[in-house]
């Protein structure tokens, strides 16, 4: 009996054991279940009927407002996420490279806002070709301010603290806002385009490909392309500076050079004579030609480049650069560093990366992978968000900006005061005027008083005079008939 109430006791203190371990569990299950950052949908209006939307997230715990982020997408047809579909992937899945910069950076504290480019939705898909090929890079700047404008509205980020991440073509864009914006105390450029349009065009154009030729195709080093050398060189799968379907043709069974790549129709090409030649006039071409998207390269050649603006760039900077990016090349960002340093600009970080290239993903230099950004490069971008040094520097810039708007609160505070002294001085100067001409006024009024009385006087003298002349007068014609009445009667 004694061993079955032991076993039943001890069967009683397990299940009520489990039992408490279960409810205990509970509360660590809901909160693994819980989401870690709220997501929002939004429509940004950009002016003239143009809408877009856009995807706003910030940490589900944690007390607010947070830092807020906004996402420039880069060039070409991105959407707000940069989608790249399978097909176009290393890995055969879609990558969002802007979703995970998002939802990395909003789980660990800050609030994210991207949005799609105009003319541009889902999966970035082109709904609106006449929208998308009339922008110029006003435009797309412009329409960055627009979703700057909507970040700093909502009620979960800290106006004051913003960064804006640019990629690519938006790279162009970020810094121009920083300038005009004292919210902006961050900036990140990912794949920077440093010099002017026209000279990172022609790099690509031309300069990248003559390299290319020259370094990889012509195996024997004597300045002419072979068909053999390109098939070779290029092999079955086409390369990011030129492809082989870009060089020669097989409709006829048989591989021939392109026309225009071989004008005098001989076996070989030319690198200096006929292969460069062509490129420079496709440059030429696409700098002055007009055809679709021709409206935004050719506002971008009066732009100054962002080399020679970034100099009037207060907010930190930070430049994340793959090495083997052939599409904004790794001279660029060595280039802006540079000049960061030239001109004595306070905090700029220049972060590269070997074996990465546009896209934050492994690719050899000659040609174009893409895929996910790497969780290092993530890392990267946190930290030096997150900098203990950088927090301060935007307290320091808070500070030295309360401090511009006293003075200049102090400035205008002087100048009303001058005003108003100036307009007291005038006011006093005025009643002095009035004082004078109030006692010249009583002076005349008593001077002609005066003449006045002069006046009467003398009225009243001509009247006596005028009275005794009457009399005089009546006097001598009474006297005067009388003598002519006594000379008649004496007659």
């Amino acid at each position: 009996m004694v061993p079955e109430i032991k076993r039943r006791t001890i069967q009683t203190l397990i299940a009520g054991f489990l039992a408490v371990l279960m409810l205990s569990s509970l509360p660590i299950a809901e909160a693994l279940d819980q989401e870690t950052i709220m997501r929002r949908d939004l429509v940004i209006d950009l002016g003239d009927g143009l809408m877009t939307d856009a995807k706003f997230t910030y940490p589900s715990v944690g007390e607010g407002p947070f830092p807020g982020v906004l996402l420039i997408p880069g060039g070409g047809t991105p959407d707000m996420d940069e989608y790249m579909p399978p097909y176009a992937t290393e890995t055969g899945k879609p990558a969002r490279p802007f979703l995970q910069i998002a939802e990395y950076l909003s789980e660990r504290g800050f609030a994210v806002l991207r949005y799609n480019k105009r003319g541009i939705g889902f999966n970035s898909t082109l709904v609106d070709p006449e929208v998308f090929f009339d922008t110029t890079i006003q435009d797309l700047e412009r329409d960055a301010e627009k979703a700057l404008e909507v970040l700093m509205q909502q009620s979960e980020v800290e106006a004051g603290d913003i960064t804006l991440i640019g990629h690519s073509e938006s790279t162009i864009i970020a810094p121009r806002i920083a300038v005009d914006n004292p919210s902006v105390k961050k900036i990140v450029l990912m794949g920077t385009a440093g010099r002017s349009y026209y000279d990172i065009k022609y790099f690509k154009t031309v300069d990248l490909r003559v390299i290319f030729a020259e370094d990889v195709l012509d195996t024997d080093h004597d300045g002419l392309l072979s068909i053999p050398e390109v098939i070779e060189g290029l092999g079955p799968g086409a390369k990011a500076a030129i492809s082989a379907q870009d060089l020669i043709e097989n409709s006829t069974g048989e591989w021939l050079w392109r026309p225009h790549w071989n004008p005098d129709g001989d076996d070989f090409v030319n690198i200096e004579e006929e292969f460069e030649s062509f490129l420079v006039r496709l440059i030429e071409y696409a700098m002055t030609a007009e055809y679709p998207g021709s409206k935004l390269a050719q506002s971008q050649l009066a732009l100054e480049s962002t080399m020679d603006m970034i100099g009037n760039v207060s907010s930190s900077i930070l430049i994340l650069q793959g090495e083997n990016d052939i599409l904004t090349p790794f001279e660029d960002a060595s280039l802006l560093e540079q000049r960061l340093t030239e001109s004595g600009h306070p905090d700029h970080t220049l972060i590269t990366y070997t074996g990465l290239g546009h896209y934050f993903y492994p690719e050899d230099y000659w040609s174009i992978t893409m895929g996910p950004i790497q969780d290092y490069v993530l890392h990267d971008l946190e930290a030096w968000l997150k900098d203990p040094a950088r927090r301060v520097r935007g307290l320091v810039s808070q500070l030295q900006t309360a401090e511009n708007t006293i003075e200049n609160l102090q400035g205008q505070l002087g100048d009303v005061k001058l005003e108003f002294e100036g307009r007291t001085s005038q006011l006093e100067s005025s009643i002095e005027e009035l004082q004078s001409e109030s006692t010249s006024l009583r002076n005349t009024i008593i001077e002609l008083d005066g003449r006045n009385m002069e006046l009467q006087s003398a009225l009243d003298s001509s009247k006596n005079l005028t009275y005794i002349a009457l009399g005089v007068a009546i006097i001598a014609v009474i006297t005067e008939v009388a003598l002519i009445v006594q000379i008649r009667s004496r007659s």
